[in-house]
């Protein structure tokens, strides 16, 4: 028995060495590190790690063992909770979405800022577990009540769980802010990656709820606000960086909008849109709208010259904006909060922010955008995680606090 023990741990030693062998030669093969990223050697390694446990995923999805979002999201909560004794954290269900509020301990004379907080993981990853210190942190240095909400993600729910979930959430902690010792004049709606996006579309969903309390101001850091353009110059430039690659980036859309895989290269390629929908959206997708200085001279054509039909009948339920909340009315966004902007320079999501930024100042909308040079996406989650943290982690967190201490 211990030697048949024996063999098979030697036998799994060699299949995890095997694997994590293949994800480095993956890496060197495929992999650009940005010249301004701060440690690239450990940069490096780090990407070899999430390669690693992106292909165990994919191998126990395919022997229906696990799915792949699942298995990473088990991965991601490992990471540990601090415990904060100046804040009073509860769980709590607003019906069936789990929701986690911060609240300082500390008397206070008046009613605090609230702040209601979306995580990011591209549909795949993230939790309230995952980004408890990063909404702990935000509730300490701003003294605000922090709202961090749990939507519901894949492999059991796609489209639109993100947003209902959210909007939803949002109206109920809305309808009660005193409840929470919230002033309802200071309320903040700040989230990232996907989350960043929700922010987007529940601003915009709220106009049509007169009778709540208004936002104030909306705190979008790396956001999607856009799925139909992948060619603008950021998806061009940035395909091949970590962590957020075209590959996974195509997967996590698909994923999300259950749409097969095998649609991702005429999504990524834009051929799935039709002509009349590319020159109804052109005013603001072009990339005139994007500063001279993000754009490179070896950029593709700006608009697809081929159309693919059959994409287009898989895809043409994605093609609103309710789910691309850059493409929203005029009026719509005319009446949206002030909002604070962060991009990344190595980020494919960085012209979605530039474009969002056009799109509010275009409507009189006060924006006050960041912009990181040594940046790539999801690296905000990674303030605290010493010895992973990066300089650009926390130079993102600090600009946040200040954007929002200033309410």
């Amino acid at each position: 028995m211990t030697a048949l023990w024996l063999v098979l741990l030697v036998n799994l030693s060699t299949f995890f060495l095997g694997v994590f062998i293949w994800a480095v030669i993956q890496h060197f093969l495929i992999a650009e590190i940005p010249s301004a990223l701060q440690h690239p050697v450990k940069f490096r390694c780090m990407h070899c790690m999430a390669l690693f446990l992106i292909t165990m995923g994919n191998i126990l999805e395919k022997l229906k063992i696990c799915s792949m979002p699942r298995f990473i999201q088990c991965i991601h909560d490992l990471s540990a909770i601090k415990k904060n004794h100046n804040l009073m954290v509860t769980n709590m269900y607003f019906g069936t979405i789990p929701v986690r509020l911060f609240q300082p301990k500390t008397v206070s004379s008046k009613l605090r800022r609230g702040i209601i907080f979306y995580h990011g993981g591209g549909t795949i990853c993230g939790s309230l577990d995952s980004y408890h210190n990063l909404c702990s942190f935000l509730a300490q240095e701003t003294e605000s009540v922090v709202l961090s909400v749990g939507y519901r993600k894949l492999p059991d729910h796609c489209y639109p769980s993100v947003p209902n979930d959210c909007l939803n959430a949002t109206i109920h902690f809305m309808k009660g802010l005193k409840s929470y010792g919230v002033d309802p004049s200071r309320v903040v709606v700040c989230g990232e990656s996907v989350g960043g996006g929700a922010v987007a579309i529940v601003t915009q969903a709220l106009v049509n709820f007169p009778s709540l309390p208004k936002i104030c101001a909306q705190v979008l850091i790396t956001p999607v606000t856009q799925i139909i353009d992948f060619r603008l110059p950021s998806h061009q430039q940035n395909q091949n960086v970590p962590f957020l690659t075209k590959d996974l980036l195509m997967t996590s859309v698909c994923k999300y909008l259950d749409i097969d895989l095998s649609w991702k290269d005429a999504i990524a390629s834009g051929t799935s849109v039709p002509p009349d929908t590319w020159k109804k959206y052109r005013k603001w997708l072009a990339f005139d709208n994007i500063p001279r200085r993000f754009k490179s001279k070896s950029l593709l054509p700006e608009f697809p010259e081929h159309f693919n039909e059959a994409a287009y009948l898989e895809i043409r339920h994605t093609l609103k904006a309710e789910i691309s909340p850059l493409l929203a009315d005029d009026q719509i966004i005319a009446q949206l909060p002030q909002a604070f902007l962060v991009s990344c320079e190595n980020d494919p999501l960085r012209d979605d922010a530039l474009l969002y930024k056009k799109r509010l100042e275009d409507e009189g909308v006060p924006v006050t955008w960041y912009h990181v040079e040594d940046g790539f996406h999801g690296c905000i989650i990674l303030f605290d995680k010493q010895p992973f943290s990066f300089p650009c982690s926390m130079k993102i967190v600090n600009a946040v606090i200040s954007y929002i201490k200033g309410i």
